[in-house]
């Protein structure tokens, strides 16, 4: 089973634990936060929550969509709480965060697909930590610019939306969405004067040259950060892992994509979409 698949050193990660990690917790626990560490079973938690940072999802933990590499769970989502704005605000203010990244599920279900809900977010934190900079992680809306332009106009410093994986691989991984569709997201975010970002999984059987040719697809677009990850198949039921890429390739990558052009290339195995995102405001 896919599940049972021996990792290879480079890939092994510390338990979580200490003090700040079990203070992130319990904030998030008590705010009925959640955040796509958990739900993504993200393997830098340890890390992340020990430093004193998380990455929250909003909208909810049910998502309209069933991406085969996902964790997060496919149903019908609840009716959005606009209270979370509020809650997310102030706990994000208890942590006393420079920086923050938040994300949410899809929600196809919303007539806006959430975008209202999210501009809404972005004034609510910005209001009650106005020295706070910021990192959205968005669906595409479908590509609807209307809807997009809603993000947009609440002034994040930084708006991530991931291609996930090559062209060829996309409708393999990915479930609604189009490789172009993506791309015109991140194109209208660049036009707009904000930082666009993206991120691919390799492993799924991606070749050089692919990875590579997402690479300057994303710089057509004005995309000044990447990042590049190890995917890890969160079960059975999922796609399975096709390849453990060895760190020499990723750090050929990011070689390569900042030859390209980008301000930033995070590219190790274990790197996530919000792995040093303090960082990329600078981009």
């Amino acid at each position: 089973m896919e599940r049972t698949r021996r990792l290879p050193d480079w890939m092994k990660t510390p338990m979580p634990g200490g003090k700040k990690y079990l203070d992130v917790k319990q904030l998030i626990q008590q705010h009925q936060l959640n955040t796509i560490c958990t739900s993504g079973n993200c393997p830098n938690r340890a890390e992340c929550w020990g430093a004193g940072t998380a990455s929250f999802m909003i909208l909810g933990n049910k998502c309209t969509r069933n991406c085969r590499f996902c964790d997060v769970p496919n149903m019908i989502p609840n009716a959005p709480d606009w209270d979370e704005p509020r809650r997310l605000a102030h706990t994000i203010k208890t942590l006393k965060l420079k920086h923050c990244v938040v994300t949410s599920v899809a929600r196809d279900d919303m007539p806006d697909g959430g975008a209202a809900f999210w501009a809404e977010t972005i004034r609510t934190i910005k209001q009650i930590n106005p020295e706070v900079t910021l990192e959205v992680l968005i669906p595409d809306f479908d590509a609807s610019p209307s809807d997009i332009q809603k993000v947009i106009d609440a002034r994040p410093e930084v708006i991530s939306h991931n291609l996930e994986t090559v062209r060829r691989l996309t409708p393999k991984v990915r479930d609604r969405a189009r490789y172009s569709r993506s791309l015109a997201v991140l194109k209208q975010i660049d036009e707009n004067g904000i930082v666009p970002k993206s991120g691919i999984m390799l492993g799924l059987g991606e070749t050089t040259d692919e990875v590579l040719q997402a690479m300057d697809d994303l710089r057509a677009v004005g995309c000044r950060v990447m990042t590049l990850g190890q995917y890890l198949s969160p079960s059975e039921h999922h796609l399975k892992i096709e390849e453990f890429i060895k760190p020499d390739i990723f750090k050929y990558y990011k070689q390569e994509g900042l030859k390209k052009g980008f301000s930033f290339v995070e590219s190790t195995p274990l790197v996530r979409s919000s792995y040093h995102a303090e960082l990329h405001v600078n981009a």
